[in-house]
């Protein structure tokens, strides 16, 4: 059944990712097994998502080798996903959706959440967007049915995918984003002023903890990219520094390369504001 699944994603243009597989203990199926704290959810290949194809040759390969796996899909090129996993984090997306919701492709998740696809929007993961709502895009990945949960039950389809993928409300999407703009007077010495903040974000970043480190790169990245887009950083000069901050924290580098490309082109369309003078 999953690599029949498997497959079918694939043929609909989804990268497809073997994950491992709980036991009905909810054991995982990973070497480190009862002392797991992700069982059943993370990827069985060595480079995780950025291994992920659409080749069923090698889908084929892996659900020969792992029968039992768990399906996991990349998001961030056919779809995008919300994932909610708690009351709070559906009351939110539905407050962001404007009190509809979109008649799109909803999984009932093994733990009791949903996961709502929406049109690819380019950014990459958000983490905590709201309590108990997360952004899974660029270089993200979820589980999909019929994967199987720690718990015991299974991932269902709530509504299949159709043709057309739902695009975002106004408010959700400025959510994933990034930071508005701020309502910042220009200040005196802004090429000082954009130096001082690539240092900031380059160390808030090398200091990111594991579950905070891509959504604090993408804010980064967003943050900085507003410096790009008025002139006052070097594109390049930035990616280098928070590569290598990403790096120091332990993100991979398609990830990296990934969330900050999409950061950057998000906060270079909101650039910072300057004196008329272009004072420096």
């Amino acid at each position: 059944m999953s690599l029949t699944t498997a497959l079918a994603y694939a043929r609909h243009g989804i990268p497809v990712l073997p994950v491992h597989t709980p036991d009905r203990g909810g054991v995982c199926s990973c070497a480190r097994g009862e002392r797991c704290d992700s069982p059943g959810k993370h990827p069985r290949l060595r480079h995780g998502v950025n291994e992920a194809s659409t080749d069923p040759r090698r889908i084929e390969l892996w659900w020969t080798h792992w029968p039992q796996a768990n399906v996991g899909l990349r998001t961030g090129v056919i779809m995008d996903v919300a994932d909610v996993d708690s009351a709070e984090g559906w009351h939110g997306l539905v407050h962001l959706l404007d009190d509809e919701i979109p008649p799109g492709p909803q999984v009932r998740t093994g733990g009791g959440g949903r996961h709502l696809w929406f049109r690819p929007t380019g950014f990459g993961n958000r983490v905590r967007l709201l309590p108990g709502l997360d952004w899974r895009g660029v270089g993200g990945y979820v589980l999909a049915p019929p994967s199987r949960h720690a718990g015991g039950a299974g991932y269902t389809w709530i509504r299949r995918p159709g043709s057309v993928l739902p695009a975002l409300s106004a408010a959700l999407r400025a959510m994933i984003e990034g930071p508005p703009p701020a309502p910042l007077r220009p200040v005196a010495h802004p090429g000082r002023y954009a130096s001082a903040a690539l240092e900031s974000e380059a160390d808030r970043v090398a200091r990111a903890v594991v579950g905070c480190r891509n959504d604090t790169l993408n804010r980064a990245a967003f943050a900085l990219g507003r410096f790009v887009g008025a002139g006052l950083l070097d594109p390049g000069m930035v990616r280098r520094e928070l590569e290598a901050a990403a790096r120091s924290a332990g993100l991979g580098q398609a990830e990296i390369r990934g969330t900050i490309r999409s950061g950057l082109r998000a906060g270079a369309r909101q650039p910072f504001p300057q004196p008329t003078d272009h004072a420096a």
